[in-house]
């Protein structure tokens, strides 16, 4: 194996900047702050946006992130598109109920009066 070739492996400290959790652990990432641990050793930390303690896969919770207006935009138009389906469902049952015959017996007796 060569020298000098592979990333130092040593400990680190991951720390959930929405949450607040941090961890201890192993990495090859590098970092310039650096955090004193439970144990009094100072290690380097390394700041996440997201992790195992704030994402909704994990938590169980669903947080909407609207970017510029996304999501309100995106219910407009499925609330738009939901009002035009049941708009469209009402006339076809008023449609329906204006070709069919208004009383059932009159048919039978015009049909039987021809015979």
């Amino acid at each position: 194996m060569k020298d000098d070739i592979h990333p130092e492996y040593r400990p680190i400290v991951f720390k959930d900047d929405s949450t607040g959790y941090t961890f201890l652990t192993r990495s090859t990432m590098s970092s310039d702050k650096v955090i004193k641990w439970e144990d009094g050793t100072e290690y380097p930390l390394v700041k996440l946006d997201i992790s195992s303690s704030s994402h909704p896969f994990y938590t169980g919770q669903q947080r909407l992130v609207d970017t510029a207006g996304r999501v309100e935009r995106f219910r407009r138009r499925y609330s738009q598109r939901q009002e035009k389906v049941e708009s469209a469902d009402t006339k076809e049952e008023s449609a329906a109920a204006s070709d069919r015959p208004a009383d059932a017996s009159t048919e039978e007796g015009g049909a039987g009066a021809e015979q």
